[in-house]
């Protein structure tokens, strides 16, 4: 059977047994790319190496073709950001591959996939991946673009702005279709923590808050200088570059929150923080006035003693950062929205974090549930 005949093979399987990806699938464009190992989904385009797909079976090419049509689905080369390019690929590739398993899809090898990341999100899985490079593990297996991957991102030609746009596209698509396929009962498994849906699927605070953290980290990887990491062996890894972040941490303390939930969300920060290199963190308690204010740089655990119990005016914290702080990107402030709001908005962002959902005058509203 030549290679033409498997690819049409494989998208019919794929639309019979798996329409949703099927018909997401016959919109990738099927490039090939004899400079890869095996296959490489980004945008609304799958590179191969013909040799790779000639070995395969149509069920393992429909499997290549679904991860394809996922990648463009969620907007991945859009949400990459200032990511590492090849890091983004394997981890975002592993989530993917993780979903596919579960309906039942057969992976051809060369494809990436670990079963300790199971049911997790790409950000999360490229979190520990960068984690697992900074701490030297030996075990980790990847595959890496090319040296200049980040360059070709800092200055993308028309044709691939015009990739991003049409993936955009094709994730509203996609979404919408889904909507289709969940009131039908006919949605592939584990698929709805993909998308983000109101009424359908609601995100789970954690994840909305991850990605507000995660939208003002920089982190990034360079080959100059190259990783010490395997160099006796002439392995050049990149070697990680990164900047400070500085964010700004606000507890009312007037006595009417949940500590046993700002004890949760403390902990996800430290969590999501443990996978940032430079930080620092100001941690601002206040109920009517400013209590304390503690600094906490990388490495070390977020703790807080309530003091206070008077009225809530959020003012002196904005005061604070006005006359005090620089370069402040993001404050989180945990409270019930009970108190005084100043009355201009911020040059930076406000990120609300609530019990209940109400409306503010500023910022967005991160509700715990």
């Amino acid at each position: 059977m030549n290679l033409e005949t498997k690819i049409s093979q494989a998208k019919a399987k794929l639309l019979v047994e798996h329409p949703y990806f099927g018909t997401l699938a016959s919109k990738l464009e099927l490039v090939v790319n004899d400079n890869i190992e095996s296959f490489k989904s980004s945008g609304v385009k799958v590179e191969y190496r013909e040799d790779y797909l000639a070995e395969l079976q149509p069920q393992e090419i429909a499997f290549i073709l679904a991860n394809g049509a996922m990648h463009a689905a969620l907007a991945h080369e859009s949400r990459k950001n200032n990511r590492s390019g090849w890091l983004w690929q394997m981890a975002t590739d592993i989530a993917i591959n993780d979903m596919l398993l579960a309906n039942g899809m057969q992976m051809p090898y060369g494809s990436q996939y670990r079963k300790r990341f199971a049911g997790m999100y790409a950000e999360e899985i490229y979190a520990e991946l960068k984690d697992d490079i900074l701490r030297e593990d030996e075990d980790l297996e990847y595959e890496a673009d090319s040296s200049d991957d980040v360059q070709k991102e800092q200055n993308p030609s028309l044709t691939q702005e015009q990739e991003i746009v049409q993936e955009q596209l094709l994730a509203e698509e996609a979404t919408s279709l889904l909507e289709s396929e969940l009131k039908q009962g006919s949605a592939p498994e584990s698929i709805e923590r993909f998308f983000k849906m109101h009424g359908i699927s609601k995100m789970d605070w954690r994840e909305v808050l991850r990605e507000a953290l995660a939208k003002y980290f920089y982190d990034d990887y360079t080959m100059m200088p190259p990783s010490k990491k395997l160099l006796y062996q002439n392995i050049y890894l990149p070697s990680s570059t990164s900047q400070t972040f500085r964010l700004v941490i606000a507890i009312d303390s007037s006595g009417s929150i949940d500590e046993e939930l700002l004890d949760t969300f403390l902990t996800e920060v430290n969590f999501i923080m443990e996978q940032t290199q430079n930080y620092v963190i100001d941690l601002l308690v206040c109920d009517d006035k400013i209590h304390s204010h503690a600094i906490f740089t990388s490495g070390e655990k977020l703790e807080v003693k309530l003091i206070g119990g008077g009225g809530t005016d959020f003012r002196p914290v904005f005061k604070r950062i006005e006359q005090e702080m620089d370069d402040v990107k993001l404050l989180l402030y945990f409270s019930d929205l009970e108190g005084v709001f100043p009355k201009e908005v911020p040059p930076y962002s406000v990120k609300w974090i609530t019990l209940l959902e109400k409306e503010v005058l500023f910022g967005e509203v991160i509700t715990l549930k």
